[in-house]
């Protein structure tokens, strides 16, 4: 239960520090933000896998590109759902979802 509690926190933080260095990805209050890293996590584990399972012959065609669009659509979608915290378009998504990857990793990193 503490790893998970530990995982939600480096993801609350890994959104937070994103949003000041992306524009365009807006964060009210850091109960927004505990909100919308959990839902970011609902959406990777529920809604993404379906996505992607739909979407495999257009990630056919592309080589396997197209799941370079997948992140930055469900953090669109968590931002659209969440209160308080918005996504302001697919280049604020796409940066956000890099600067999220980007950011976990060294928190992640930091930590062992």
């Amino acid at each position: 239960m503490s790893h998970l509690l530990i995982t939600w926190v480096l993801a609350t933080a890994a959104l937070l520090i994103t949003s000041y260095i992306v524009p365009g990805i807006e964060i009210e209050s850091l109960g927004a933000a505990f909100i919308g890293s959990a839902l970011i996590g609902l959406v990777n584990a529920f809604i993404k896998p379906v996505f992607v399972a739909l979407t495999i012959p257009i990630t056919v065609v592309t080589l396997g590109l197209f799941l370079l669009v997948v992140n930055p659509l469900m953090l669109w979608l968590a931002g659209s759902i969440t209160p308080k915290f918005r996504v302001r378009g697919f280049i604020p998504a796409v940066l956000g979802s890099l600067g999220i990857a980007i950011v976990s990793a060294i928190l992640n990193r930091l930590l062992r």
